[in-house]
């Protein structure tokens, strides 16, 4: 007993700031700027069919006119996204919301 108080109860008290420490070590890592991070995920462009859930519009060739698109979806309200992919830029939704994206294109 350190001074009337139970040793276990006092060295206990101590273990947050030890792990409030390792805490603050491990996010200046994790969301450091320098370039010698542990984690590098390349970022490249793959083909139209491998994107999960969103679905592939047909999409002009040129990217300036893709963008239009895309804004016209966007004041609709349909979540779209533009991506470069191998084939050239390519305008994605949901399936549910395909068919809905390709009537309001053609309008």
């Amino acid at each position: 007993m350190l001074g009337g108080i139970d040793n276990a109860l006092f060295l206990s008290s101590f273990g947050g700031f030890v792990a409030v420490g390792i805490l603050i070590f491990f996010l200046k890592w994790a969301f450091s700027s320098n370039d010698k991070k542990l984690i590098i995920t390349p970022i490249s462009a793959g083909k139209k069919d491998e994107y999960g859930l969103l679905k592939a519009l047909p999409t002009p060739g040129n990217y300036i006119e893709a963008e239009m698109a895309l804004l016209k979806l966007k004041d609709s309200n349909i979540k779209a996204t533009l991506t470069q992919t191998l084939q050239g830029p390519s305008l994605m939704v949901f399936e549910r919301d395909f068919s809905i994206a390709l009537a309001i294109l053609k309008s």
